[in-house]
Formats: structure tokens, C-alpha cells, sequence
């Protein structure tokens, strides 16, 4: 029986980047993009290259030289082999008991790469989605683990990230998250609580063709953060309270308030980070929004920015009409509701 699964791009929409300091964020995934993987049992564990991410000939050095520089020197072979790895420890360690038989593991994506939108959790996640079904796990592995297990197969890899994301692929749909560090200690992760996707506003994705990468930007600010700066404590306690405020602005329907809320947290991010290390073409794509009055912050660390556009329609015509002059691409953001099952939610905790 072949199994394949899909996990969507996220979009942090407030909170972050306090998810890795035990503040409190509101994400969702996003069906504007997503990865695949698709899994066949065969005789020997396999994972196939993919045609194009995983490219090993090439027609010259030039070729070589300038597809590293574009899209780096890592496809997704890595994260298959990595949560293959993660899977089976977590069910050894917990006493559960896999089959024997092997497959073969594939994957493709059509995710951008750096930019911000969680490109490598989602092809975890998918593969994780298919060794769960595969096994026949996923009554005996709850939800609220899983993306513990898509993170820490990405940190075998040494990619800096936060449980945020992958709460979002793992979940669907709109999810508030509280990562306090009385949860993270007693329970191993946060308190996650799933919203209604209606109660979001309508939004917009703005991306650049050849972004900064992500995976750079929490270094220093998460050095200071663990020796105590103050200026950093205080200010990634006020980047959570965002997520809280955000929340009861959803459910009371604030949209004026959601924008506000929006354009504070990427005010304070800039305030940690500084100017040089979120880039001159992230933050263009932020001020580009701005200037036409709508409300903008980073979907993530950097190379995609989400929009509200709080006047509507001709807002947005104004803000296409500004992206194309600098050629960015921007597009309605797709909601895509909880991807969770039955069997998924009868594995809750009762927290």
C-alpha cells in the first residue's frame, strides 16, 4: 500500500520569535505552498533522491557554482534519513513495537527556500505523517509530541529552529501556542490550542525570488537572551504578550487592533536584531506595506513577509501595484483548516 502525506507552509502571525524563549505565538498553515512525501513499501529501505532538490550532475562547474549559491548544498535526503532515525529511538525508548518490512521514501516541495515559510519542517512532518501510518503508530504517539520528534530531527541536522512551526504542519488550520517554561518542564512541550481559521481577516503573502536565508538570524540575540541582557528579556516578554493580545483581538473580531499588534512585532524584532542582520530586502518587503498603510511582519525569520490590508481591496491593488514595481510576488494567503483525525485527537492529553 502506497502513503502519501502533505504538511503546508506556516506563517507565524504574532509571537514570534518568542516560541524558542517560552513566550506564546499564534501560527498557521498555509496551503499557498507545501511539501509531499510519499512512502512504498520495497525490499530495502530506501530514500530517493529528488530529481531537482538533490541534484548530484551538473552540466559544468559554472553550473555547480551558482546552483550551491542558490539553493545551497543540502536537499531533502538529510531530513527522510533524519526523522527515519528520530521515529525509531522515540518508539524504542517508549516500548513500541514496529513491524518489520521496509520501504522506499520520496519527497517533493514546491515550498521557496529561505524564505521563512518552513520549507524543511514540512517535508518532516510529511514523512513523519507516513511512518505513523506505515507503522501503525499513530494511536500511540499524541499529537503534541510529533513536533518534538520533526524538531529534534532537524537539530540531528544542526538547523537552529523552535517547536512553532512544526506545531502549525503538525495541527493545521490556526493554532495559539503557549511555550511557558512551567509547561515545557512538566510536560515536555507547550499547550496548544486550535482556533477558527474564520476568524482571521483576509491576509497577503509577500516573498522575494531570492531571499535572505533564515536559518541565520536567532545567533546573537539568543546568546544575550540566555545571559540575561535585560533589553532582550523584556523585549521578547513583550513579543509574547503580542501573541495573548493577538488572541483576544481574533475572537473580538479587532482588526484594528490585529494590525497594530502585527506591526509591534516586527517593530521589536528589528528593535533585538538590528538592521544588519534582517537584511535590507527583508525589511523593504516590510516598509513596502507599510507604505501604502497596511499592517506587515515576517512570516517567520526573515525572506517572506505577511500583510493585512485593513482598508480592503483597493489597499491591495495599491500594495500589488508597489510589489510588482519592485518585483516582489505577493499573493492571497490560502488558510488551510486542522489536518487533524479522529484517531489524531483521541490522542489529546487532557491538559
Amino acid at each position: 500500500m502506497v502513503i502519501e502525506h502533505k504538511a503546508y507552509a506556516r506563517i507565524g502571525l504574532l509571537g514570534n520569535p518568542s516560541d524558542v524563549y517560552n513566550g506564546n505565538t499564534i501560527s498557521l498553515s498555509v496551503g499557498n505552498f507545501s511539501a509531499s512525501v510519499k512512502l512504498e513499501p520495497s525490499d530495502h529501505l530506501v530514500i530517493r533522491p529528488h530529481l531537482f532538490h538533490d541534484l548530484v550532475q551538473f552540466n559544468s562547474l559554472d553550473h555547480l557554482v551558482n546552483r550551491v549559491g542558490n539553493e545551497g548544498y543540502y536537499g531533502g535526503v538529510r531530513l527522510l534519513m533524519a526523522i527515519c532515525k528520530v521515529f525509531r529511538n522515540y518508539c524504542e525508548d517508549n516500548m513500541i513495537d514496529l513491524h518489520g518490512g521496509n520501504f522506499t521514501l520520496s519527497y517533493d516541495t514546491d515550498i521557496p527556500r529561505q524564505t521563512g515559510l518552513s520549507g524543511s519542517s514540512a517535508i518532516v512532518c510529511a514523512a513523519l505523517s507516513c511512518l505513523l501510518d506505515f507503522y501503525r503508530a499513530r494511536h500511540l504517539i499524541k499529537v503534541e509530541v510529533r513536533p518534538n520528534l520533526v524538531l529534534n530531527a532537524e537539530k540531528e541536522l544542526g538547523i537552529v529552529a523552535g517547536l512553532q512551526d512544526r506545531v502549525a504542519q503538525v495541527y493545521g488550520g490556526l493554532v495559539f501556542m503557549d511555550f511557558s517554561k512551567e509547561h515545557m518542564d512538566k510536560l515536555g512541550h507547550g499547550i496548544y490550542e486550535p482556533m477558527d481559521i474564520s476568524l482571521l481577516p483576509p491576509l497577503h503573502l509577500i516573498y522575494a525570488e531570492n531571499p535572505s536565508d533564515s536559518g541565520k538570524v536567532h545567533s546573537t540575540v539568543r546568546q544575550r537572551w540566555l545571559d540575561g541582557d535585560k533589553f532582550i528579556r523584556s523585549s521578547m516578554n513583550k513579543v509574547a504578550d503580542l501573541a495573548v493580545e493577538g488572541k483576544k483581538a481574533l475572537l473580538a473580531k479587532d482588526t484594528e487592533k490585529l494590525a497594530a499588534l502585527m506591526n509591534c512585532n516586527f517593530d521589536l524584532r528589528r528593535s533585538m536584531f538590528g538592521d544588519d542582520v534582517l537584511g535590507a530586502l527583508n525589511i523593504e518587503m516590510v516598509e513596502v506595506a507599510r507604505r501604502v498603510g497596511a499592517a506587515s511582519k515576517f512570516t517567520g525569520s526573515g525572506g517572506a513577509v505577511v500583510v493585512f490590508c485593513p482598508d480592503g481591496p483597493s489597499q491591495v491593488e495599491l500594495l500589488e501595484a508597489a510589489c510588482q514595481k519592485l518585483g516582489f510576488i505577493i499573493q492571497p494567503v490560502k488558510v488551510i483548516p486542522s489536518r487533524l483525525n479522529d484517531m489524531d485527537l483521541k490522542t489529546f492529553s487532557c491538559t
